[in-house]
């Protein structure tokens, strides 16, 4: 079976033109190049600075924040093909160009369209497999990274097993906000409790319990009873309770709605913009995000029909100015994307044009230099 498979894929590359092979060789290597490099500035950028600060405010262990960084990869492919299939176009055809070897072609009599076929090729798999990645493999990922998450802020990094220890909570500043002190915990449970609440200005709060869980919700004690004292040591109200979810002030149920989006795939986002649990003024910003899930893939079809044009340098240019253009193209882009976000998040424009309107600007656009580069050039 294995070896029928190869002779196949084998039968199939000796079909592509040596043309072709030549192109995409150096397409797919720049590619790969573009796409790590992307992806390890959006980490920088954005994820890896979160994770940084849970870690040193809210005391995530490292090895969870490792792993919630390998949960995040698949978001950052997402972002990153189109860029990398921009940057790969772009720097491939403006070398060529530089070294004549499009003036030779084209004196052989093959054209830009010609010379670009491959490349759209290219751009039309990557453009799938950015909607698959995204469909199947971000949501799940980022679900799961988002409950681990939850999940250590909520156990605030409680030891299991271990036996009359403190551990505390900071605020800005550096301010002692808590003080936790358990007497052990076992299985998750913790007895013997006393929480001391600094966090409201002029008073203090000791709670006191035989016992307490952690949840994303809350934390949960079970037969106890809250002190609140004032800054003069008297004691200004009492409460008895058989169970009480404190939150402490982090409401970690309300962060699970957080970028519910990127946790749906398109069907299942659908779906859930229809349903009545959808308040109005939030379902605009879910349109957006939903036919983002479609406009984000196919920006990479746009990036190569505005990419190619751009990068074909006449004879007067002599340096390479592909990687300028990359740059300018993707930040027009994403200047235009968040744009079109917010405004149709507000409901300033159509939410179903938000979504779209980058793409379309950019198309007009490239269809435009395509054409002029394409049938005026001499």
């Amino acid at each position: 079976m294995w070896s029928g498979t190869v002779q196949f894929l084998k039968k199939q590359y000796n079909r592509i033109k040596i043309l072709d092979r030549y192109l995409l060789k150096q397409i797919i290597v720049m590619f790969l190049m573009g796409v790590f490099v992307f992806s390890t500035i959006i980490f920088a950028s954005d994820t890896f600075i979160t994770l940084i600060k849970q870690m040193s405010q809210f005391g995530v262990p490292f090895k969870i924040a490792l792993i919630m960084i390998l949960l995040n990869f698949p978001t950052a492919i997402v972002l990153s093909i189109p860029m990398g299939v921009l940057l790969a176009t772009v720097m491939v055809l403006n070398r060529l160009s530089l070294s004549s070897e499009i003036t030779v072609m084209r004196s052989c009599g093959i054209g830009i369209n010609r010379i670009a076929k491959p490349i759209f090729i290219f751009a039309v798999i990557m453009a799938i497999s950015t909607f698959v990645i995204n469909e199947s493999v971000a949501p799940i990922m980022t679900k799961t990274s988002k409950d681990l998450a939850l999940w250590s802020l909520g156990q605030k990094n409680i030891p299991d097993g271990k036996e009359n220890f403190v551990f505390k909570e900071l605020g800005d500043g550096a301010y002692l906000k808590r003080l936790f002190y358990v007497g052990y915990s076992k299985h998750k449970t913790l007895y013997n409790v006393t929480v001391l609440d600094n966090s409201k200005v002029g008073t203090i709060q000791v709670l006191q319990a035989r016992e307490g869980k952690t949840t994303p919700g809350g934390w949960i004690f079970d037969k106890g009873a809250i002190y609140t004292i004032d800054s003069d040591g008297q004691i200004l109200n009492t409460t008895l309770f058989d169970t009480s979810n404190v939150k402490f002030g982090i409401d970690l149920s309300a962060e699970l709605d957080k970028n519910l989006a990127r946790e749906m795939n398109f069907v299942n986002l659908a779906k859930f913009i229809k349903s009545p649990d959808v308040p109005e003024d939030q379902k605009n910003g879910y349109i957006v995000q939903l036919f983002d899930k479609l406009a984000l893939p196919v920006a990479t079809i746009v990036f190569v029909l505005l990419g190619v044009p751009l990068a074909i340098t006449p004879p007067r240019i002599r340096y390479n100015r592909g990687f300028l253009f990359t740059i300018l193209i993707i930040f027009a882009f994403y200047v235009l994307r968040a744009l079109a976000v917010s405004f149709g998040n507000a409901g300033t424009i159509n939410p179903y044009l938000a979504a779209w309107l980058p793409d379309i600007i950019l198309a007009l656009l490239g269809a435009w230099l395509y054409y002029k580069k394409v049938y005026t050039i001499e």
